[in-house]
This record gives structure tokens, C-alpha cells and sequence, in this order.
């Protein structure tokens, strides 16, 4: 993979997140909160290790890294896909396309409601083929999204 993205290991859940959410905790706080990636990600971890489920998480500016680590995902034995596109979420049919492909179920999470945004982030590439959508709850819309996940895998959804 270019720029050096670590492949996705062999996973029950990947947790993917697009551009500029590495500067979570610091880009406008007011909009995404105060957590940094790495304090949602330990948390999710930890969350997943609890239920004894496998989760890989890979952050990415990139939209063709985005695009191959959602095609590694049948490879690695992904049951299913959180993500967070970020601003791709808006403008990505390939990572729509990739989606697609590879017929995992996903959640798609957004930090903040883009609904209460710019009109340009109503429109979701990857919303009508989620099988949720959640957003404007910040940090804890990831941990719902795996609350979930975890019911999904262990048959109690």
C-alpha cells in the first residue's frame, strides 16, 4: 500500500476512519469534541477485547487507501465495517464502489450531525447501503456503533 498503511490484519471488525480525523482533540473542538483518535480508538479495544472480538482500526487522508483497505476486508475474515469517511462520505463513489464490493455490512459514523452543517454534508455516498447511520452524539457515536456490532456478531440483534 502507498504511504506505508499498515494492511488489515485478520479482523472481526474493522473501524476505518478518512481524512483529517487524525487531528481529532485539536480541529475545531467546538464541532468534533476534545477526544483524539487514539482515545476513541483505545476505547473501542478495549470495548472489543471485553466481548473477545477481534477489531482493527486504520486511520487514512487518502482515498485510495481508504478504497484498498475496504478490499482487504473479505480477505481478512471482516464480519463487519464501522467507518467514518469523513469528508470522502461526500464526494466518494469509489469508495462507495468498494463497499459494494466487497458486501460486508457497515455502520457509518459522523461525529458531529451533518444535517445541522453546510448543505454540501446532507448527501451520504455510503448511507443507503449502511445498515445504520449515526451522528451528532461525537465520541460515543463510535461506541454505540460497536454496542451493536457486538449484538450483531454475538446473535442477540
Amino acid at each position: 500500500m502507498p504511504n506505508d498503511m499498515k494492511p488489515l490484519d485478520s479482523c472481526d471488525v474493522a473501524l476505518l476512519n478518512g481524512p483529517n480525523l487524525n487531528l481529532l482533540g485539536t480541529r475545531e473542538p467546538q464541532v468534533y469534541g476534545a477526544d483524539t483518535l487514539n482515545d476513541i480508538e483505545a476505547k473501542m479495544m478495549a470495548k472489543a477485547n471485553a466481548a473477545e472480538i477481534k477489531l482493527e482500526s486504520r486511520q487514512t487522508n487518502f482515498e485510495g487507501e481508504l478504497v484498498s483497505l475496504i478490499q482487504q476486508m473479505k480477505p481478512a475474515g471482516t464480519k463487519f465495517l464501522i467507518i467514518n469517511a469523513a469528508a470522502y462520505t461526500h464526494t466518494s463513489i469509489a469508495i462507495r464502489d468498494a463497499i459494494s464490493a466487497v458486501d460486508i455490512p457497515f455502520i457509518e459514523v459522523h461525529l458531529s450531525n451533518i444535517y445541522k452543517r453546510e448543505q454540501f454534508r446532507h448527501h451520504s455516498y455510503i448511507s443507503e447501503k449502511a445498515e445504520a447511520v449515526i451522528c451528532g452524539f461525537g465520541a460515543m457515536g463510535y461506541e454505540v456503533a460497536l454496542d451493536y456490532v457486538l449484538g450483531k456478531l454475538k446473535g442477540s440483534l
